[in-house]
């Protein structure tokens, strides 16, 4: 098993993030934010600079975190803005030398209301197809977006678009109520991190590793806790990865720092967020030692 981490969490700008990268001995990057854009969003003069920046630190990139069809991208919207960000991801991808994409299955609609599936598999199978025609590989994670509604849903993707793989979130489940299982009242329990992984992990090519606590309403941020201390089953997940032989790329995610969850308007205190990323990096290799 090999070490990576979304290193937007640590900083904003690139440099700082290689710097944090190399403080944990690792030799590679989840690529994702750079100054406030998603990878695919840089201009073509900013994304060679960072991709020459890269270079230059023998930083390599285990991942593309793109924003296709994630959670903030409703399935109403034109699917021309999907395509054009699978365009400008593609050659970037390959400049990179890396072979995995990340997407998802866009935001879910209120639960009750028509979620349109079909549009989802048709985009799916586009967007997998594109990226299959250039020798790339798409691996879709359990969000807030269709396929996080439940493993089910997860393995109904799969089933329905050829050729997609999985990414495995280890924290994601934990706030999110599983819809393939109505309670006898009409409302439905938390997601079993360990049980979701288990029905899926056979399809599973890449992992995020975050830990968190189911959180007070279904509306309400979790609480994001270090590796191994919530309800992700994190040491579980990688006993089994480790007697199922997964050779693949770990991934830290932490959000323990406030990055992403900050009130609007406000900055997150970024030497925090430097701190605790090399610190949960560091714990994790720990839990793995």
């Amino acid at each position: 098993m090999k070490l990576t981490g979304f290193a937007d969490e640590a900083a904003r700008d690139l440099s700082t993030q290689i710097k944090a990268t190399k403080e944990l001995g690792w030799d590679y990057i989840s690529a994702r934010g750079i100054n406030g854009k998603n990878i695919h969003e840089l201009s073509e003069p900013e994304f060679d600079t960072a991709a020459g920046e890269l270079d230059t630190a023998g930083i390599k990139v285990a991942e593309f975190g793109s924003l296709i069809g994630n959670w903030a991208k409703s399935i109403h919207t034109d699917f021309d803005i999907t395509l054009g960000e699978v365009e400008r991801a593609i050659p970037r991808m390959q400049r990179l030398g890396t072979d995995i994409v990340r997407v998802m299955s866009y935001a879910q609609e209120p639960w009750g209301q028509d979620q349109l599936e079909q549009e989802r598999f048709h985009r799916l199978r586009e967007i997998t197809h594109r990226f299959n025609d250039a020798g790339l590989t798409v691996a879709h994670e359990n969000c807030m977006n269709w396929g996080g509604f439940s493993a089910e849903h997860t393995l109904r993707l799969v089933e329905e678009v050829p050729n997609l793989k999985l990414i495995y979130d280890t924290g994601n489940p934990v706030f999110q109520k599983d819809r393939s299982k109505p309670n006898s009242d009409g409302s439905f329990p938390w997601q079993d991190a360990l049980e979701f992984y288990k029905a899926v992990k056979e399809h599973i090519i890449h992992i995020h590793i975050k830990d968190c606590l189911n959180p007070v309403a279904e509306d309400e941020e979790p609480e994001y806790v270090f590796p191994g201390t919530g309800q992700a089953y994190v040491k579980e997940i990688l006993t089994d990865l480790a007697e199922f032989n997964y050779s693949g790329f770990i991934a830290i995610e932490p959000h323990v720092a406030t990055v992403f969850h900050v009130t609007d308007g406000q900055e997150p205190d970024w030497q925090q967020c430097y701190d605790s990323y090399v610190s949960y990096g560091r714990r994790l290799e720990a839990m793995m030692r």
